[in-house]
C-alpha cells in the first residue's frame, strides 16, 4: 500500500506541465462501517442557492437540505460549511449533496474568505433564528443543539475558528486540507488548535498535498505545520481524529466525483474518500450514531484497519 501512496504522489511530478493523472485507487471504501456511509442515505436532497440573505459581510446564504423537511418529526442536526479560497459551495456540491441526504441540513455563506470563521458562526446562527421563525422553511424542523462546521482549506481553519468563537454552539468539526500556519497570511487569522477546549475535531488530509497540508511535521518545527501538529496541539481533552487519505491532493473534495468533472485542480483521486468516514464522523457526533462511532475507536475502529486508503491515523476515542 506504501507503493500506491508513491504512485499517487509522483503525479506531483507532472503537475508543470498540466497533466493530473488519476491513480489506480480512487479511495473507494472497504471498511463495513465506511461503505454504509460512502452510500447515499435515505433523504432526497433539495439545493437553494442564495435562499436567506444575510451574514455579518452581506453574503447569501446557499442550502443542501432533505426535501421533505422534519418528516415523521425529525429534527435535522445542522452542517455550517466553510468555502475554500475563492470558492462557493456549487464546487463541493458533490459533497454537500451527501451530506444533506444523510439528514443534516447544510448551511453556506456565499463568502469565499472565510479562515476567520465569522461568515461560517453567522451561518450558524442564522440557523437557529430560523428554527424559531415561523416564516422560514426550517422553521421547528432543526436540532439547534447539534451543530457541525466543516470547510476545506482556508475554510477549514474558519471552520475551526468559528467552533472556539461559537461558545459551545457549535459541536464538532471537519477539517479537510486545513493549510500549514505558513499559508497563513494577508490578515488572514490563523487557527490555533490548542483554543479549542470543547466540542469534537476530525482533521483529514490528502498524501499528495505535501505543499498546503503535509501529514507530518519536520524535526524541531514546534508552529502549526502539518496534520500532526494540529492535532497534536488539541488538548486532551477534547475528542480527536486525525487521518490522511492516500492519494488525494488539495482539491480532490471539489470532484462530481472524479476529478475529471469540474474538480479545481490540482486533484487525483475525486471526492470519494471524503464521503464515507467524514459523514459518519457526523452521524456519530450529532445524531448519535453508534454504530457509526465504531468507525473512530482508538485502535480497534475500522478506520485504523483501513490501509487500502488511510494512513497516519490517530484517535482518543473510547
Amino acid at each position: 500500500m506504501k507503493r500506491l501512496g508513491r504512485r499517487c504522489l509522483s503525479a506531483l511530478a507532472l503537475l508543470t506541465v498540466g497533466l493530473f493523472p488519476a491513480c489506480s485507487n480512487h479511495n473507494l471504501p472497504t471498511g463495513t462501517i465506511e461503505k454504509k456511509y460512502y452510500a447515499q442515505g435515505p433523504w432526497a436532497v433539495t439545493v437553494k442557492p442564495g435562499l436567506y440573505c444575510c451574514d455579518s459581510q452581506n453574503h447569501k446564504f446557499d442550502f443542501y437540505y432533505p426535501t421533505n423537511l422534519g418528516a415523521n418529526g425529525f429534527q435535522h442536526p445542522i452542517i455550517t460549511w466553510g468555502n475554500g479560497t475563492f470558492g462557493q459551495a456549487s464546487n463541493v456540491a458533490w459533497f454537500l449533496n451527501h451530506l444533506a441526504s444523510w439528514g443534516f441540513v447544510v448551511i453556506a455563506a456565499e463568502d469565499s474568505f472565510t479562515g476567520r470563521g465569522q461568515t461560517i458562526l453567522d451561518a450558524a446562527n442564522f440557523m437557529v433564528h430560523a428554527n424559531g421563525d415561523s416564516t422560514n422553511i426550517f422553521y421547528h424542523k432543526l436540532n439547534t443543539g447539534q451543530i457541525g462546521a466543516v470547510g476545506h482549506s482556508q475554510g477549514a481553519g474558519g471552520a475551526g475558528n468559528a467552533l472556539i468563537k461559537s461558545g459551545g454552539t457549535i459541536k464538532t468539526m471537519v477539517l479537510i486540507e486545513l493549510p500549514a500556519h505558513k499559508w497563513c497570511t494577508d490578515g488572514l487569522e490563523c487557527f490555533n488548535a490548542t483554543k479549542v477546549t470543547s466540542g469534537s475535531v476530525f482533521f483529514i488530509d490528502g498524501s499528495s498535498d505535501l505543499l498546503i497540508s503535509p501529514p507530518k511535521q519536520d524535526p524541531g518545527v514546534t508552529t502549526e505545520e502539518s496534520a500532526e501538529k494540529f492535532y497534536s496541539d488539541v488538548p486532551a481533552g477534547v475528542l480527536k481524529l486525525k487521518g490522511t487519505l492516500l492519494g488525494p491532493d488539495h482539491n480532490d473534495i471539489t470532484g462530481q466525483p472524479s476529478c475529471q468533472n469540474a474538480a479545481a485542480q490540482p486533484c487525483v483521486n475525486g471526492v470519494y474518500g471524503y464521503l464515507g468516514y467524514p459523514t459518519a464522523w457526523l452521524m456519530d457526533q450529532l445524531q448519535g450514531d453508534t454504530y457509526a462511532h465504531g468507525a473512530f475507536v482508538n485502535g480497534t475502529g475500522e478506520i485504523f484497519s483501513q490501509t487500502t486508503n488511510w494512513e497516519y491515523v490517530a484517535s482518543n476515542i473510547q
